[in-house]
């Protein structure tokens, strides 16, 4: 019924294989385009979540209770990722590093190395989906202008076959054209804000989770945490 009053339905009617096609890959991309738009924002509420992991872990009585606080917050966490990486590592150079390569290895660099690793895999899974909305948000409008051209090329024909060229029988054809440009649009503009909003949102993340490791190593190699220091106060404050 719905297709019926808006006209879409003989719009389909009227439409050749190529027109439809195009529409077919609009309604695609854009079912692609808030799949991966709902993802984001289900992550973008896991932020949150891991924030408050990470304050709990620090305030742990020793790794072992730290990680079980990461964990329980969000097995699929990054910081959990990590930090259990990074344990596991430290436990596997305590335990080989006399019979393997690794006793030729500082400890802080074997950690680095795995806590290298850890947020490579971290960055990929983050930044996953973000090639996919570029594209989607770069090539739509142009897949709906073509299916534009398309349809005005063949109202143009059939005004030619008909013979008539009024304002009535102009304006149909042309318009149910034009809804592929619109259609374009509709698919395009929310995967544009929501990949800009996602790389903004990712850059955080990872320097979020860089300081996390910055302080998880020290923690690691030296038994404790690195804490922020004040800037010292200028002779003419003192």
């Amino acid at each position: 019924m719905l297709l019926e009053h808006t006209g879409l339905a003989q719009l389909w009617g009227e439409a050749d294989a190529i027109s439809r096609g195009v529409a077919i890959l609009l309604l695609a991309m854009s079912i692609t385009s808030w799949y991966l738009i709902v993802g984001r924002l289900l992550r973008a509420l896991a932020r949150s979540r891991d924030r408050q992991a990470v304050d709990r872990f620090w305030s742990a009585a020793d790794l072992g209770e730290g990680l079980d606080r990461l964990a329980a917050a969000g097995a699929d966490s990054t910081f959990n990722h990590l930090a259990t990486g990074a344990a596991s590592a430290a436990a596997h150079y305590d335990q080989h590093r006399t019979d393997t390569l690794a006793s030729h290895m500082e400890r802080g660099e074997f950690l680095t190395r795995a806590m290298r690793q850890s947020i490579a895999a971290s960055t990929a899974r983050i930044e996953s989906g973000l090639t996919v909305l570029a594209s989607i948000g770069s090539t739509a409008p142009f897949i709906g202008l073509f299916g534009t051209v398309w349809g005005i090329y063949h109202a143009l024909l059939k005004i030619s076959a008909t013979g008539s060229a009024t304002l009535d029988k102009v304006a149909g054809p042309v318009g149910e054209a034009l809804i592929m440009t619109a259609a374009g649009l509709f698919v395009a503009i929310p995967a544009v804000i929501a990949y800009n909003a996602s790389v903004r949102a990712n850059r955080l993340e990872l320097a979020s989770l860089d300081a996390f490791a910055h302080d998880l190593h020290a923690y690691l190699t030296t038994g404790a945490r690195v804490r922020a220091q004040r800037p010292a106060k200028s002779a003419e404050a003192a």
